[in-house]
């Protein structure tokens, strides 16, 4: 289907006889028999306005595209049968009511047409053929124009051997990253509430891997937990041991040799430390970001009301979003300083709202101790100093409840705090010369310590303050 070409130039009317040549064609001793109809196009076109009427005289005229390579061919008339058919002239109403046409061709300047013969259909045949074959090699030739105006060689400059070398000397972020993700895994947990997933990291040869208990609670419901290395193989793993004081939790798989990651000393990290979260963040696995510890000792209390952990934490910037808790917090040495662990969301949110620069790790000596115990026993224990704090209190320091809550004393007898002197309605305002202000903050510096260890603490009665020195004293998760 062709569309009629605006722009193709307008059809050619006949010359127009000078006023002195006769209309009459000349006298022809052998008769001519009459021409036939003129053929019809046959061309599917849209809707246009009627064309004006054509003389008699006029040829109509086929509207070409304007690329000019392509053609029409003429369709036999209606009414005719075949080649042979003659049709006689007729005059037409303009020629009846005018007289002759002004326009119209003069019949004694071209010779009239008859039948044709067999010469001439093969002649029209190979002419036809020849302007096919003539618009063919004008479009090789404006391909080939084209090509010629192409680069002979269209590759692109590439760097000289050995002349750019990127340089990723031991403490690099990319050594790092290189020598820390083979011993990092993802962890999947499929209960009937649905699929979690997490992170870990390889903490002995033999099959041990250190994860958040937020991750694999459900395990101890039943869930499956299937663990999926770096090199992208799978292996189910069983629980050994979780605790949600310190959202820290051990599992193990069936395999050995495997390259444990080392823990470092959390205690030497300083703000501005650059640090490595590796991870696998919403389900992609061996993610590596990069920033700075940002800040230490932030107490951060994460969970559910009932089993909160609270985290004397180390702050960092790196990029941390779910599905990297469980994950390593790495030092420039590719040490593991921390366990990531939580996010900050932004006031009035309810869920994890992804990374906005301020992630949460667990400090690596606190998730050393506890994994041994973990290992070892299956359960982990923690410190407490056996008193009450009141959330209500407004002013400086943390305040002793200077009530029973729910049955609970607000000094347990005999335990640390009552041995050392601390009464209800003490008031503690720091703990081995660190200032506390909200009750959070005397938790989690608690929690950081040992049983057994020694602290001493800053304490106003009634006015007085004073030193006082209280041996923590041993709990286990759960109680």
């Amino acid at each position: 289907m062709t569309d009629e070409n605006p722009f193709a130039p307008p059809t050619p009317r006949a010359a127009v006889p000078p006023a002195n040549e006769s209309t009459t064609p000349a006298a022809d001793p052998t008769p001519v028999p009459a021409p036939p109809s003129a053929p019809e196009q046959v061309t599917e076109r849209l809707p246009v306005p009627a064309p004006p009427a054509v003389s008699p005289g006029e040829q109509p005229t086929a509207q070409l595209p304007a690329s000019g390579f392509l053609t029409t061919v003429a369709a036999p008339s209606p009414g005719g049968t075949g080649a042979d058919d003659q049709q006689a002239p007729q005059e037409t109403p303009h020629q009846a009511s005018h007289g002759t046409d002004p326009h119209a061709t003069t019949q004694g300047a071209r010779p009239r047409r008859g039948k044709l013969g067999a010469r001439a259909v093969s002649a029209v045949v190979v002419l036809g053929l020849l302007a096919g074959a003539g618009g063919g090699a004008a479009a090789f030739a404006l391909l080939e124009s084209q090509e010629s105006a192409r680069p002979a060689d269209a590759a692109l400059p590439k760097p000289a051997a050995g002349a750019t070398q990127v340089e990723r000397p031991e403490g690099s972020v990319a050594a790092i990253a290189a020598a820390a993700l083979p011993s990092v895994v993802s962890i999947e947990v499929r209960a009937q509430q649905g699929v979690a997933t997490g992170s870990g990291m390889i903490l002995k040869a033999d099959g041990y891997i250190l994860t958040n208990n937020h991750v694999v609670a459900e395990a101890a419901s039943g869930a499956d937990v299937t663990v999926t290395f770096s090199d992208g193989h799978e292996q189910p793993a069983e629980l050994v041991g979780a605790t949600p004081d310190y959202d820290l939790a051990v599992i193990r798989v069936k395999e050995k040799g495997l390259e444990p990651l080392i823990l470092g000393d959390s205690d030497e990290v300083v703000v501005g430390d650059s640090v490595l979260a590796v991870g696998s963040p919403l389900g992609l696995e061996a993610t590596v970001t990069t920033g700075i510890v940002s800040a230490l000792h932030r107490p951060v209390k994460a969970g559910e009301a009932a089993e909160a952990a609270f985290i004397d934490a180390i702050q960092t910037d790196a990029a941390i979003n779910p599905g990297n808790s469980g994950g390593p917090l790495v030092n420039s040495a590719g040490e593991v300083i921390g366990i990531n662990s939580a996010i900050a969301q932004g006031p009035g949110t309810t869920g994890a709202t992804g990374n906005i620069g301020l992630g949460f790790a667990i400090p690596s000596n606190q998730a050393r101790h506890t994994a041994e115990q973990l290992i070892e026993t299956g359960t982990a224990t923690f410190p407490i100093i056996g008193v009450l704090l009141d959330p209500a209190y407004q002013g400086e320091g943390v305040q002793v409840s200077q009530e029973p809550q729910q049955g609970t004393p607000a000094v347990t007898p005999d335990g640390p705090a009552d041995q050392a002197g601390l009464k209800p309605g003490d008031v503690i305002l720091s703990i081995d010369g660190r200032p506390v202000s909200v009750a959070d903050e005397l938790i989690v510096a608690i929690r950081a310590k040992a049983p057994g260890d020694p602290v001493t603490l800053q304490v106003r009665s009634d006015g007085d303050e004073r030193e006082v020195r209280v041996v923590l004293e041993e709990r286990s998760s759960g109680q």
